[in-house]
């Protein structure tokens, strides 16, 4: 049985290495020259950055999120109850008031790092679509750079 199974994960394998191959008349035998080189290299840069971005700015988002909790909570509280604040590796008492002002600054903080992120990964987005041109002018389905 794991004889057989062993086969067919390999029979599938090749079919599906026979779907990504490109038909003779898609294939392009454009010789690549360094200025191609360095456009596909650029791309991969740019690309690898994109990913690193998008996951910093999930993470602040998250953080984002975790700081409107906490002020829901300071809103919700009673009068004028001390509350606990981490300010580095300790915690200190605090009024609610100062507590919702520390919250408030530092969500400020997060969005502006979050604008900056979106920002630029417009920016790498406009890049990538410009070298995307380039590189599908030249060497057409023969080179993929789209998201797998």
């Amino acid at each position: 049985v794991d004889g057989v199974q062993s086969l067919f994960r390999r029979c599938r394998s090749v079919q599906t290495t026979r779907e990504k191959m490109l038909a003779p008349e898609e294939e392009n035998d454009a010789e690549v020259r360094r200025e191609d080189q360095d456009n596909i290299n650029q791309f991969a840069r740019l690309n690898a950055r994109l990913h690193a971005l998008r996951e910093e700015r999930q993470n602040l988002q998250k953080e984002l999120e975790g700081l409107d909790d906490a002020s829901t909570e300071l809103m919700m509280a009673a009068g004028d109850q001390k509350v606990m604040l981490l300010a580095g590796e300790a915690f200190l008492e605090v009024s609610e008031e100062e507590a919702t002002e520390v919250c408030e600054k530092q969500v400020e903080k997060l969005q502006e790092k979050v604008n900056a992120l979106t920002e630029e990964e417009e920016g790498i987005v406009g890049e990538q679509a410009k070298l995307k041109t380039i590189l599908y002018g030249r060497f057409g389905k023969s080179i993929n750079l789209e998201e797998s």
